[in-house]
Parts: structure tokens; C-alpha cells; sequence
């Protein structure tokens, strides 16, 4: 197994492109959840709901997300209403989560704290 990638490395890594022989496997999926404990596996991708107060926030948010992941080359599937967002990461290439997914799913935790 992979070693555990930590918060800080998770928030200053960049994604690469992935085969599925970087897919991770049950054991690895699940230890590098304990570093992202909000975010839950869901159909074979990450996934997080995140809640703002207003939809000016919301679309602040999502604003930010999509610069964030269009500068890892990494992009979610964003489902967004009023005041949340739900926010998917996963690698197609892989067919499943990779620590690309991790490294943007960390990323995204820290756009929407400055947000709040």
C-alpha cells in the first residue's frame, strides 16, 4: 500500500494523468479518508456536499472550484442549487478515485473555508 498522503501535501499537490494502475484499492480508498473525513466514497468517486448561506456564496464557490480544477486539469461533476453544492472526484482514466481526487477534493476544503 501507498503511503498516506497528509493534509498539507494533499493542499499543495498537483494532479497528473492516471491509468487504472493507480486506482485505489479498498484498503488504500478507505486510510487516505482519514486525512479527508468530510468526504465520502459514493459510486466510485468522492463526494462532498458543501452548504453555504447564500447563493452569492455558493456561486462564489463554484467560481473558484472551477479555476482551481481547470489549473489541476482534474474537473468534478458539480450539482449546485441555492445554497450548496455537491461536489464528485474522480478519475475516468482510472475508472475509479486516485490521489489526483484526493489532491483536489483537499483543495476544494480550503476554497470554500475561505468562503465562509
Amino acid at each position: 500500500m501507498t503511503a498516506v498522503a497528509s493534509l498539507e501535501d494533499l493542499r499543495r499537490g498537483r494532479s497528473r494523468p492516471l491509468d487504472a494502475s493507480a486506482r485505489l484499492d479498498g484498503a488504500a480508498l478507505a486510510a487516505q479518508l482519514t486525512v479527508l473525513p468530510d468526504w465520502t466514497v459514493v459510486d466510485d468517486a468522492l463526494q462532498r456536499r458543501f452548504e453555504f448561506p447564500d447563493f452569492h456564496r455558493t456561486i462564489g464557490f463554484v467560481n473558484a472550484l472551477a479555476w482551481m480544477a481547470n489549473a489541476q486539469d482534474h474537473h468534478p461533476d458539480l450539482q449546485v442549487s441555492y445554497a450548496r453544492c455537491t461536489v464528485r472526484w474522480s478519475t475516468h482514466s482510472a475508472h475509479g478515485i486516485t490521489l489526483n481526487d484526493f489532491i483536489c477534493a483537499a483543495q476544494s476544503d480550503a476554497l470554500a473555508a475561505v468562503g465562509h
